[in-house]
């Protein structure tokens, strides 16, 4: 890779900026969709309102702003490969809570770097020098000391099998989504992925029997929460940072997700912050900083 094809520092600083926008919103939530789900109401269901909401919300948003339409074909890969694939990423992920600790599941999700890593180094699309390599290491070793190493204990092969299925699926999906992504306006992109997702998850409240839109104003204010600034924002947030970033760093910086959830739980839930999980974001925030030196020499 040429140094041409690198990204200039000005879109490293502004494709980092809009990733940890992105974690940000992203890391409230698990604590937005407890609250949610306290209330009565089935993950399913919250995931169904979330993304439906969501969907609305970007094509009312896309209809005023009058963007170019998005060619059928194009349109179609978006709202299945994208929109799908993100509800399967989701479900695959949450599937394997019945089976292992969250702890566990949040280790073996954060491999997805990893995973994205080598997809790019198969495609010959990224190389894997040993800045980024070392980068990896760091957010590894930060995620490790904030969740904890999979214990000694034993652990049921099917949740292991679902997280580490999640992480891979998830990546392939982010270099998925950077070609989809690349020739069209990223607010039509995430609007049509949106949809896919709402649909897949509208399907499977519907089917199981829990869809409801009977809760009080307090439940349609947290959905709304979620929805606005934990799914919208963030979904525009990660395309615009993927789009500058490429996919392996915006998967490393995105790391940096598990210790801002542990900083909302503090600031929302008056949990306490402990030292691994101010190590590990150190680590984190370590290997987010390395990435944004660049090497003007030809690979």
């Amino acid at each position: 890779m040429s140094a041409s094809s690198r990204p200039e520092a000005g879109a490293l600083g502004a494709g980092t900026l809009f990733t940890l926008l992105a974690a940000a919103g992203f890391a409230a939530v698990s604590i937005l969709t407890s609250l949610a789900t306290a209330a009565g109401l089935s993950l399913a269901t919250v995931l169904a309102w979330r993304y439906t909401l969501s969907a609305v919300a970007l094509v009312g948003w896309v209809g005023v702003k009058n963007y170019p339409r998005i060619r059928p074909n194009e349109m179609y890969k978006l709202v299945g490969l994208g929109g799908f694939g993100q509800a399967l990423l989701v479900f695959v992920a949450l599937s394997s809570l019945k089976y292992i600790p969250a702890a566990t599941l949040a280790f073996l999700f954060y491999t997805y770097p990893a995973w994205v890593a080598l997809v790019q180094a198969v495609r010959g699309a990224e190389a894997m020098d040993t800045r980024r390599a070392t980068a990896l290491a760091l957010s590894f070793a930060g995620i490790g000391v904030m969740v904890g190493m999979p214990g000694a204990e034993q652990l049921d092969w099917r949740g292991i099998a679902l997280a580490l299925g999640a992480a891979a699926i998830y990546g392939a999906y982010i270099p998925m989504m950077r070609v989809l992504a690349k020739d069209h306006p990223v607010a039509p992109v995430s609007a049509y992925t949106k949809i896919g997702s709402a649909l897949a998850f509208l399907v499977l409240a519907v089917s199981d029997g829990s869809f409801t839109y009977q809760f009080d104003a307090r439940t349609w204010g947290v959905l709304a929460v979620l929805t606005i600034f934990s799914t919208v924002l963030p979904g525009v947030f990660f395309l615009m940072g993927l789009v500058r970033l490429g996919p392996v760093r915006t998967a490393i910086v995105s790391t940096v997700e598990p210790f801002l959830t542990a900083l909302l739980g503090v600031l929302v839930l008056s949990q306490s912050l402990t030292l691994p999980t101010l190590l590990g974001g150190l680590l984190i925030i370590a290997a987010v900083v390395l990435l944004q030196f660049r090497r003007d020499r030809v690979a």
